[in-house]
């Protein structure tokens, strides 16, 4: 089994991490368009257009699938991706509000979604929460995260500087939706402020439990070839790859 994981920077090593976790694959192809990222700030049209573009990238191989780590790709290009790829194409907004749906006992429950300013501008998660019967549901575009990850910002004052600045007029949440590929790695962080009884939905381990549950996998593979491509910069992600998945 062959997979290519696409996201619009690095922040879909955090995928990578949990099929790697899961020994899902024999071999994994990331593509991260470092070059033109972000994608949160983009319209639609060029999100369509770079995500076409990944596709094409993905030719180059005989991928047996393709995983879109990219929340605001899966939630603005997802269609577009199936009609262009000669194999199936998997995304994390779907996965995200399935696993969502089955962690929580109660439709009733609050759930807070927290991603790009594209991502929840899209309202695909709403949609699909909604469809399953969840309706208490609030959205809350948190970009300054992005940065905070990307300068191994994990905790501490800065940190909590921006829970206040965006959480001081939310409803406690049963779940928060980590819409956002850079998100988990402030798990502990999110997991402190609102405490241990609120569920974080991950979508790296989002996206196992969809593929467990609808595709067969016969082997684990504890040894996978992972080779890593970049639109700009490849060596700098290799090297926080190399950090991130240790």
């Amino acid at each position: 089994m062959k997979v290519g994981v696409f996201d619009s920077g690095i922040g879909g090593l955090t995928v990578v991490k949990s099929l790697l976790e899961h020994q899902l694959f024999e071999e994994i192809i990331y593509f991260g368009d470092t070059a033109r990222v972000p994608y949160g700030i983009k319209d639609k049209n060029t999100i369509i257009r770079y995500a076409i573009e990944a596709v094409e990238f993905f030719k180059n191989f005989e991928l047996d699938m393709i995983i879109v780590a990219c929340n605001t790709v899966s939630a603005y290009a997802l269609d577009e991706m199936r009609e262009s790829s000669p194999c199936p194409v998997i995304g994390v907004v779907e996965a995200g509000v399935l696993a969502t749906s089955n962690a929580l006992q109660s439709k009733e429950s609050n759930i807070l979604i927290l991603g790009t300013k594209a991502t929840v501008n899209s309202k695909a998660y709403e949609t699909g929460l909604n469809s399953l019967g969840f309706n208490h549901l609030q959205a809350k575009a948190t970009g300054l995260f992005v940065p905070l990850v990307e300068e191994e910002i994990y905790s501490g004052e800065i940190i909590e500087a921006a829970f206040k600045h965006y959480f001081s007029n939310i409803k406690h949440p049963n779940a928060v939706i980590l819409g956002c590929t850079h998100f988990p790695l402030i798990s502990d962080a999110l997991t402190n402020h609102f405490g241990a009884d609120t569920i974080l939905i991950h979508s790296g381990d989002a996206i196992v439990e969809y593929l467990e549950n609808e595709f067969t996998f016969t082997h684990k593979y504890d040894s996978p070839q992972l080779k890593f491509f970049a639109s700009e910069n490849p060596e700098a992600l290799r090297a926080i790859a190399k950090k991130w998945l240790s």
